[in-house]
């Protein structure tokens, strides 16, 4: 598999695949879940019916994506894999509100018009069309991308350390850091909400075609279990790939949070675990905040765990005075002039005016070294210097993508 990982980067190729045209699916023969259990889309607190469009099975859009089954869903939104009926090739389908699909298509759009050879513009999700629908709940904005095989998220978590082996994370990291430095570079535009779920690996160019036919086909023969609930069909998501499959390079996808253009830089961005200190003490942010992003995200991948420990006291709740302390631990006090760049006064809640701690919550005894367990010797130190370079107080301090490319750990064999 690590052979199939460390060959992302070859040139992309179109596959020559059998015309496709619309097939009739079952409409009996499938699990009838209970209604009054919840179920997919249904489990978000916020889950409103009229938010989310009716999607069948079966069904046409745009006069050429017939939907082959559901992929899956999201907070607003759900997607499907499809047969485009007119280019002859399987497409994922995004569809909700267009409210909440406004911001991603706006950043899909502005990567779209980039003409570039860069290579990491190929490890960023495609967008290949784009739509709307019209139903009695309203209109709905539909995105068609290429397919994609499961998240890296999902990926880590079958394998029985629940951590990525060093090799497959420095291929991981190499395809990451390309693909963000071609958005900062070029492209201009900030991630924000780099995280596992957000990491896509993609299908095995190899057997891609044969593997999209086997889900459309299990479909037919095996419906998926759905809940009916008068005009309402909520499908159960099935998986794309078997467990055990050649995966492909890995994409950095949802762009639903990036900004790009004329953003403003003071609101609050990023997974909780994962801001960085610029984003917690209220100053203005950058593209280097997706580079401390990435270095804490590390720790999930190899440690299996967060970083930073954002919860304390007796009842564990979240808070910032428990992220900073832990920071402060592992990477030492602040810079005083980097706290005095605070548009408020929220820093001085935790730091007096020479940088010293003096929240209420101890700074535990630890450090980055005790932190990593994997590694030992020179490799660790260097993975360790590695880490170093983006876990930076200050951003300016943070290397580019670009440099860390060329790291000595992440480069050595």
């Amino acid at each position: 598999m690590l052979d199939k990982m460390l060959s992302f980067l070859r040139s992309a190729r179109r596959l020559v695949r059998k015309p496709l045209s619309p097939r009739l699916f079952p409409v009996t023969g499938f699990q009838v879940i209970d209604k009054s259990h919840l179920i997919e889309e249904e489990t978000w607190d916020w889950y409103k019916p009229e938010e989310f469009y009716n999607v069948r099975i079966g069904e046409v859009f745009n006069t050429k994506y017939q939907v082959v089954g559901k992929l899956g869903y999201g907070a607003y939104g759900t997607v499907w894999l499809c047969r485009d009926l007119v280019e002859h090739q399987h497409v994922t389908l995004k569809i909700g509100t267009c409210e909440a699909l406004e911001s991603e298509l706006a950043v899909l759009r502005h990567l779209k018009a980039i003409r570039t050879n860069h290579s990491g513009s190929l490890l960023v999700r495609q967008m290949l069309d784009e739509f709307q629908v019209t139903s009695e709940q309203g209109k709905f904005q539909c995105i068609v991308h290429p397919p994609l095989a499961i998240t890296l998220g999902s990926f880590r978590r079958m394998i029985p350390t629940k951590s990525l082996p060093v090799d497959l994370l420095r291929a991981v990291l190499q395809h990451l850091l390309s693909s963000l430095d071609f958005l900062h570079t070029e492209a201009r535009v900030v991630h924000t909400d780099i995280q596992e779920k957000n990491i896509l690996l993609g299908m095995n160019d190899s057997t891609a075609e044969s593997d999209l036919e086997r889900f459309e086909q299990e479909e037919l023969v095996s419906p998926c279990p759905r809940k009916i609930d008068g005009d309402r069909v909520i499908y159960l998501s099935r998986p794309l790939v078997p467990r055990i499959y050649p995966y492909g390079r890995p994409v950095l996808c949802d762009f639903g949070e990036a900004r790009f253009g004329d953003y403003n830089n003071m609101i609050d961005i990023q997974p909780y675990q994962y801001r960085a200190p610029e984003v917690i003490l209220d100053m203005a942010w950058d593209e280097k905040v997706d580079i401390w992003n990435v270095g804490v995200m590390i720790w999930d991948l190899f440690e299996n765990g967060n970083l930073f420990r954002t919860t304390g006291g007796p009842e564990e709740k979240q808070d910032n005075i428990y992220h900073l302390a832990h920071m402060v631990a592992l990477l030492g006090l602040p810079p005083k002039d980097f706290l005095a760049r605070s548009k408020t006064d929220r820093p001085w809640r935790w730091f007096d005016e020479d940088g010293n701690w003096k929240g209420e919550a101890e700074v535990p005894n630890t450090t980055l070294e005790d932190a990593e367990r994997q590694l030992e010797g020179e490799e660790k130190a260097l993975f360790l210097a590695f880490m170093r370079k983006m876990l930076k107080w200050r951003p300016e301090e943070r290397i580019n993508a670009k440099e860390l490319l060329d790291d000595p750990w992440l480069k050595s064999a």
